[in-house]
């Protein structure tokens, strides 16, 4: 099991602190593994191979001129949905990074915006390098105000030792 699927399982199974506070901390927590994602301060609300979701809150901090959710702040909380469904889906033995990103702003975000990503199972299985991950980021009203495909890379974990620099006789 993935370091993200156990710490989600822990962070929201825990009976003390509860589903909601487990989410909230488990958050944090991912946010800072990539600071980045912590600039729109994302809410995951679901996390399972092949799907995850969390929430970009509308807050002064992400709005736009418009005084909605910037378009730049969309695609982070689509990256962070896409960055946490990556980990728990990929298999073993393999490794990910973003190879590109295609989105298109279908309406204003004028609202929290809930953010998913999403494969299928049989995405990650086969020989392709590539996996398309799909994204959307819907409004409290059901619109949706982005949508689109983030591309990853997909290859095997070099071996152990395979990224150090070469050493000589002496070990150096």
């Amino acid at each position: 099991m993935s370091q993200v699927l156990s710490l989600w399982r822990t962070a929201t199974g825990l009976p003390v602190v509860g589903s909601t506070v487990g989410k909230r901390v488990f958050s944090v927590l991912f946010s800072q593994k990539a600071p980045y994602f912590a600039t729109v301060r994302p809410r995951f609300v679901e996390i399972r191979p092949n799907y995850a979701e969390l929430v970009v809150p509308k807050r002064r901090g992400v709005h736009n001129h418009l005084g909605t959710v910037h378009a730049i702040a969309l695609c982070n909380g689509l990256e962070a949905a896409m960055g946490a469904l990556a980990e728990v889906s990929i298999p073993a033995g393999k490794r990910w990074i973003p190879r590109g990103m295609e989105v298109r702003y279908t309406a204003k975000a004028t609202s929290d915006i809930v953010c998913t990503a999403e494969t299928d199972r049989g995405q990650w299985t086969g020989d392709d390098a590539e996996v398309p991950v799909r994204v959307k980021g819907v409004r409290d009203d059901g619109t949706t105000v982005v949508e689109g495909v983030i591309h990853l890379w997909v290859t095997p974990k070099p071996s152990r030792g395979a990224d150090a620099p070469a050493r000589d006789a002496a070990g150096v």
